[in-house]
């Protein structure tokens, strides 16, 4: 007739981390990226940061209104 007796607060805290630990793989599938797509994102960025500096006009900054130097 007497069945198991069982501490209802660690059983609340096994249920709540198995909760937990379910939902921290949802988001490792969801959000998690490999190391070679991180970095292949990084070279990506690296590369557009390149091309936009190679593409920057050095000595000429005649000091216009967005740069500060314009009349006000």
């Amino acid at each position: 007739m007497a069945g198991d007796v069982i501490n209802l607060r660690q059983a609340r805290k096994v249920r709540d981390r198995a909760a937990k630990e379910e939902k921290a793989a949802e988001n490792r599938i969801k959000f998690g990226r490999t190391k070679v797509e991180r970095r292949e994102q990084a070279a990506n960025a690296e590369l557009e940061r390149s091309r936009l500096d190679g593409h920057r006009r050095s000595g000429d900054d005649d000091g216009g209104p967005d740069r500060g130097g314009g009349e006000t």
